[in-house]
């Protein structure tokens, strides 16, 4: 293995992380449309927390598509075939969300509930099957020889797959919970912090059913004991940290804590599948592995050098977008109507 196959392995490990870190909060937001608030006002006053970055934040999947593409093509090729009726789900949960912003600001009264609606349900698609299509591709897909994966419904939607699909949205609510208590003032302020002290006593039972199921779905433990155990508590550990700031109304902690939970997850991801890319449930001799899965050297190496030319200018945008939108979206009083 060279240094730049693995290099590549965990920029696309570190693109992930990102879009999850960011994208996770669009989602949470997205879905709390619906679920947090009270009035119309109170739905314009969260939309507006990311207003002007939930379609920055998408930028990171699609980098992080085109990395994986170019770095590693027959990884690229058997994910995206296998797993295309997961991807047209994800795809569609990400157009509906995003013309839900334009809609919902621009027609009738009567019709904005509507888009409300597509809004929160859109968000809520994407982060489940994202969670469906990871785990269970860390239990072993049925690929052959040449790379090809036919798998049946069983293998896309199984125990562990769901309770994965259904972990992603609940960090991602959760994610987003702590980000409106960052971003706003007024009632759904508080209203989100009361949400988030109870759902993380939820979480705790998710992250045991998931490690449980872990050690028996996958060979993770087998294969990387230590890492996947100390990865495992530092999710736990992120958590805990996440609910007593919640406790302790430290905003700022609260949301770097449930971000960097997401980031513990990938790395879970990452690191148990290492050195493989794709896992064979038929034989392991059909893994797809880093070596033998990604480009030449030299589309790396010119792939290498482009990334440290653009990839400084890029987090410089970023960076620079949340602090000009680093204030709080303040909340309008209105009449409740009954």
């Amino acid at each position: 293995m060279s240094g730049l196959q693995l290099l590549w392995f965990i920029l696309i490990a570190v693109l992930f992380s990102g879009f999850f870190f960011l994208e996770g909060f669009d989602f949470g937001v997205g879905m709390a449309v619906q679920s947090l608030t009270h009035n119309e006002n109170e739905k314009d006053q969260i939309v507006a927390t990311i207003g002007p970055v939930w379609d920055g934040n998408e930028v990171w999947l699609i980098t992080a598509g085109g990395a994986l593409f170019a770095s590693y093509p027959f990884w690229y090729a058997t994910l995206f075939s296998g797993y295309y009726l997961i991807l047209l789900m994800i795809l569609a949960g990400l157009i509906v969300r995003g013309v839900s912003f334009e809609f919902r600001k621009n027609v009738p009264a009567k019709r904005k509930q509507f888009w409300n609606w597509t809004l929160s349900v859109g968000s809520l698609i994407v982060p489940f099957f994202f969670g469906v299509m990871f785990i269970s591709m860390i239990e072993g897909m049925p690929i052959d020889a040449d790379g090809n994966m036919s798998a049946t419904f069983g293998d896309y939607i199984n125990l562990f797959s769901v309770v994965g699909g259904v972990a992603m949205v609940l960090l991602s609510y959760l994610h987003g919970l702590n980000y409106i208590a960052l971003k706003t003032t007024g009632p759904i302020r508080d209203r989100a912090k009361n949400y988030a002290k109870f759902l993380y006593g939820i979480l705790y039972i998710g992250l045991v059913a998931f490690a449980v199921l872990m050690y028996f779905e996958t060979d993770f433990f087998k294969m990387h004991f230590a890492t996947t155990l100390i990865l495992l508590v530092l999710m736990v550990v992120l958590t805990v940290i996440a609910n007593v700031a919640v406790m302790k109304a430290a905003e700022i902690t609260t949301f770097v804590a449930s971000g960097a939970t997401f980031a513990a997850l990938v790395a879970l991801i990452f690191t148990g599948m290492f050195p493989r890319v794709m896992i064979s449930s038929i034989s392991s001799k059909y893994d797809l592995l880093i070596t033998n899965s990604s480009s030449s050297p030299y589309t790396l190496k010119i792939m290498s050098y482009t990334a440290i030319m653009f990839l400084p200018l890029v987090l410089a945008y970023i960076g620079w977008t949340y602090y000009v939108f680093r204030r709080r979206v303040k909340h309008a009083p209105v009449l409740e109507t009954k």
